[in-house]
């Protein structure tokens, strides 16, 4: 298995930055149809646990649009072949400054496109070492 093919390394850093744009600016229609639609697409958040896309969306529509603009820092995104990714960084928030984010997604290619199958967000100390 190849990893890392440059061509969709691309691919999958663009859906990433869609994502990211559609988060900060509460893009809440980008934002689901990013996420596979299907109940077996799961997203850990700070304060949630959501199985399946009907969760996901319920959340969406109902998660405050305020404070949501963030620094990423570390975003890295490794491909295993053509058809899965993955997407982790880090994120700080100026609301949150004894915090530190952690994302993580998994992406996986359809027929269809891009798509996120799994996701996991927790927040840290600040305290806690990076290397």
């Amino acid at each position: 298995m190849e990893i890392n093919i440059p061509e969709v390394v691309a691919e999958v850093t663009a859906r990433f930055a869609e994502y990211e744009r559609a988060l900060v600016e509460n893009d809440v229609p980008v934002l689901e149809a990013l996420f596979r639609d299907s109940p077996r697409t799961i997203r850990y958040g700070a304060g949630e646990n959501l199985h399946g896309m009907d969760a996901i969306r319920e959340f969406r529509r109902s998660r405050p649009s305020a404070g949501l603009m963030r620094t990423l820092e570390r975003t890295e995104i490794t491909t295993y072949g053509r058809d899965v990714a993955t997407a982790n960084t880090m994120f700080r928030r100026e609301t949150a400054p004894d915090k530190i984010g952690r994302q993580s997604q998994t992406w996986v290619r359809f027929p269809d496109g891009w798509f996120v199958v799994s996701a996991h967000v927790s927040l840290v100390p600040a305290t806690v070492p990076t290397t």
